[in-house]
């Protein structure tokens, strides 16, 4: 009965690197992730604690519970106390052309991270992972990973800190090594455990963790941290990558290197509703930052799931449910400023404001955002992401 038990649980949702979905299209219960993962939540002793090492006001992502759940934080906080650096080490799997707002939240957190801690930061392109996955051609891969590079150069990460490289172009040498060094202390039974392959899963699925384990290890970067192999490293992404890292963190100590850090951050949910994450697979259920204003007033007055009543009079009488109403959720990602935040909930939420007042404030803010990223990308050259992916020293990264 235990067991029947346990596996209704397990079907109610489903959260790794490449599903997404709660039971019944229903959301995504974080605290149950939490359990299950073996993480904690990230409190609001650990934002002060930020804030206070950082000097600067804590990132809407942090403040609003965005990035809500971490592995180890405090640790890399009392390092960076006593003085001792680290590095941050985030990436993308490069699978679309072009990017949605929920694949520039890990972005936009990580260079506040960079920019407050002045710390390096290494971006993996998973470029083979994707080929595998997805079932593109290693040329088309690549292809797509370049694109993906100018986005995320156009989040306006700082070139003196900050190092991008595909799968493809880098591994190979010391990164090698490492992924031969965790390939030995993974099982196959584990592996399964971990991911959930089938007898049907393609061997090259089976090897790829160790790829995204080891940027990790400081070791994996001879020309950025030769002899620092103590350096600690900090991961920002989103919770559905952490089984890859929960495999890199126990078998870290095992083969000398500390455990990697998180930070982990929520879904951002489809345009219809809090059901998983959104999907670059229909292009309804996502913003894209090369959306025109046109689109973006479209798709939100069309498609975004509104907590609103079903008529005027109802609506001022119950007020909105804020629960599960999308443009509130998408205002509390990218409305910066607390106290306008708080006037449309209150407002919104007794009915005194409508739907149509709130989806207008969120097409501004997020025509605005989408905008100013567009003219960021349109500024990257080719050179750019050549000078990014250079595998060069940074000799000021901890300056």
């Amino acid at each position: 009965m235990e067991g029947t038990k346990a596996a209704e649980e397990e079907e109610e949702q489903v959260v790794n690197p490449w599903e997404v979905s709660a039971k019944d299209g229903g959301k995504i219960d974080y605290d149950k992730l939490i359990d299950k993962f073996g993480c904690q939540r990230l409190d609001q002793t650990l934002i002060d604690r930020v804030e206070r090492l950082t000097s600067r006001p804590p990132h809407v992502f942090l403040r609003r519970g965005v990035f809500f759940a971490h592995r180890d934080l405090n640790e890399v906080l009392d390092a960076y106390e006593r003085g001792d650096k680290f590095y941050l080490y985030t990436g993308r799997g490069p699978s679309s052309e072009a990017l949605h707002l929920g694949h520039l939240i890990p972005f936009m957190f990580t260079k506040y991270l960079q920019d407050a801690f002045k710390v390096p930061l290494v971006i993996q392109l998973t470029d083979d992972e994707k080929c595998m996955w997805k079932n593109l051609s290693v040329e088309e891969s690549q292809r797509l990973a370049r694109e993906n590079a100018k986005d995320i150069i156009a989040c306006g990460f700082d070139i003196s800190r900050t190092f991008i490289f595909s799968d493809f172009d880098y591994v190979g040498g010391a990164f090698y090594k490492n992924m031969v060094k965790v390939g030995k202390c993974v099982t196959y039974n584990k592996v399964v455990g971990i991911f959930g392959f089938t007898g049907e899963d393609h061997i090259g699925k089976v090897s790829f963790p160790p790829v995204q384990a080891v940027p990790s290890f400081p070791s994996s970067f001879p020309h950025l941290f030769s002899g620092k192999d103590d350096l600690r490293c900090l991961i920002p992404c989103a919770i559905d990558q952490d089984p890859y890292f929960r495999m890199t963190r126990d078998v870290a100590p095992r083969i000398g290197y500390h455990k990697p850090a998180l930070i982990e951050s929520s879904f951002f949910p489809a345009l219809q509703g809090e059901n998983g994450k959104m999907s670059a697979s229909d292009p309804n259920s996502a913003i894209y930052v090369t959306d025109s204003a046109k689109d973006i007033k479209n798709k939100i007055n069309k498609y975004a799931f509104s907590g609103g009543q079903d008529s005027i009079e109802n609506h001022r009488k119950y007020g909105a449910n804020l629960e599960v109403d999308i443009p509130i959720k998408y205002l509390g990602f990218f409305l910066e400023d607390d106290a306008e935040l708080e006037y449309i909930r209150t407002e919104y939420g007794a009915g005194r404001m409508l739907t149509g007042e709130v989806k207008k404030r969120l097409i501004e803010v997020l025509t605005e955002l989408v905008e100013r990223h567009r003219r960021a990308r349109a500024a990257v050259t080719d050179e750019m992401v050549d000078a990014f992916m250079a595998v060069r020293p940074l000799p000021n990264m901890f300056n």
